[in-house]
């Protein structure tokens, strides 16, 4: 898993979510103190939160020992949250089979450049 997996899913995420918070689109969910507003506001929060992981990956590469591997279950924590997340939108045509896959599948394998694995 590489900083390459996490910047597609999480602009998988945000291109299902933005389009919620468009006020252009008529929306007016995201902004209000209504139940579905304060939803949609914590799952942004939490796709924001998970994808923030360049400083991981940065200290994980430099890392030995205990610390990688805290590094390794922090990232993996992190692909799962947003795998769960991602996961609800499984029959959207720009889904990738790597969304479904656990983060130990990965095996520092590097991501492709430009996947089109659909």
């Amino acid at each position: 898993m590489d900083p390459q997996h996490f910047r597609r899913i999480t602009a998988f995420v945000e291109a299902r979510l933005t389009p919620l918070f468009d006020a252009a689109t008529g929306s007016t969910h995201g902004f209000g103190m209504d139940d579905t507003s304060r939803a949609l506001r914590a799952l942004r929060a939490t796709v924001l939160a998970a994808s923030a992981v360049e400083g991981v990956f940065e200290q994980r590469d430099r890392a030995d020992g205990e610390i990688r591997q805290i590094a390794d279950q922090a990232l993996a924590h992190n692909w799962d949250v947003l795998r769960r997340i991602a996961r609800n939108w499984e029959d959207h045509p720009d889904f990738l089979r790597e969304f479904k896959r656990d983060s130990w599948e990965f095996d520092d394998e590097p991501a492709p450049a430009a996947a089109a694995e659909i």
